[in-house]
């Protein structure tokens, strides 16, 4: 038998209630809002391409009640330690920087789940020189704060930002989806396939030393509001967290000024948010000083959320992509084996319904 490999990419839709989320890579953003340098990982991250990928590693999941003493971080990122083919990203003191993560359908499919904040919830970024294994997130959350007097004063609140980042989404059928795909059109890739992931932009402190680690949590505030699903009448904690760490490098210091008077016109997926960096510039200038930025909306539960109103209901659903290797002879137009005996490759989006 004559054999070949056929790559195939195909694109699910799979039912689905509970899809995770968390920080897959970090970036630093040139003054012209584009990404440069190499991509940065969370802590003992697991790539998606890696054989038989699970997301439990990745998700840290604190809820349906804050009890003292939970933990920041999962057990599997309370050490400061990367794994093979992800490395922590290098950046200069001052640089700005952006966390990407995916939205799995929070943002594009609202009715998913009923009584979430309309702006998706609220990430807290809060940086550290000063990381301690077992860190407390009830002595961190909403104590740490901009002036970094907040609690035990290791740490600072670096911004407070929307999930939604205003144009991300993941390919589904739904009304938010199809809307975003069309305003904000981006080629697919190896990474991100045809989503184009969510992201908070953050500058860095000015005075960081360079040869140590900086270390960044990221809590994102999911709340059900009570009274809305009758699963939950009186509602429910959900918050999620990462944690990664940043390898300080010599660089040049960054000029808020100057890089307020580049363009800020970032290819779609490989860039800053245009409207969130410009924003960053701003709350970054000399005469303003650094400040978090604040985001549109607060992370207070709601009754009915959605980032645009769907004119129909949305179906639950998220975007999957598995690579299959597929041992036999190559089908030809007819159906038939064609050229025998060479490898053919080709792309087959396949879609299920849940």
């Amino acid at each position: 038998m004559r054999c070949f490999a056929l790559f195939a990419v195909i694109a699910t839709q799979i039912h689905l209630t509970i899809a995770h989320t968390w920080v897959e890579r970090l970036r630093v953003i040139a003054p012209n809002g584009t990404f440069v340098g190499d991509s940065g990982f969370p802590r003992g991250n697991v790539l998606r391409t890696s054989p038989g990928f699970s997301d439990v590693p990745m998700t840290h999941l604190i809820g349906p009640t804050l009890n003292q003493g939970a933990q920041m971080c999962s057990g599997t990122q309370q050490e400061p330690v990367q794994t093979n083919g992800s490395p922590r990203l290098e950046a200069a003191a001052g640089s700005f920087v952006a966390l990407q993560y995916q939205e799995n359908g929070h943002v594009t499919l609202p009715n998913n789940q009923p009584g979430k904040p309309a702006n998706r919830g609220t990430v807290y970024i809060y940086g550290t020189s000063e990381p301690q294994k077992n860190e407390d997130f009830t002595a961190i959350f909403k104590i740490w704060n901009a002036d970094g007097t907040g609690g035990d004063k290791r740490g600072k609140l670096l911004a407070t930002q929307n999930f939604d980042d205003g144009q991300c989404y993941q390919t589904n059928p739904g009304n938010i989806s199809v809307a975003r795909k069309t305003e904000f059109p981006k080629k697919a890739d190896t990474l991100q396939g045809t989503d184009l992931w969510c992201q908070n932009d953050i500058a860095l402190p000015k005075d960081l030393a360079t040869g140590k680690p900086y270390t960044i949590y990221w809590v994102w505030d999911w709340p059900t509001a009570s009274g809305v699903d009758p699963n939950l009448p009186n509602g429910k904690t959900e918050i999620y967290t990462t944690c990664m760490d940043i390898d300080i490098v010599a660089g040049a210091p960054r000029d808020a000024a100057a890089q307020a008077a580049e363009a800020i016109d970032p290819p779609i997926g490989d860039g800053a948010v245009p409207s969130i960096f410009k924003s960053l510039l701003a709350d970054s200038s000399p005469s303003t000083g650094p400040h978090p930025q604040q985001p549109a909306n607060t992370s207070r539960p709601v009754a009915s959320a959605a980032p645009t109103p769907p004119s129909s209901p949305e179906p639950s659903v998220r975007t999957v992509f598995r690579t299959i290797y597929i041992t036999g002879p190559a089908p030809g137009p007819t159906g038939r084996p064609s050229h025998p005996g060479r490898s053919s490759t080709r792309l087959r989006p396949v879609t299920f319904t849940g």
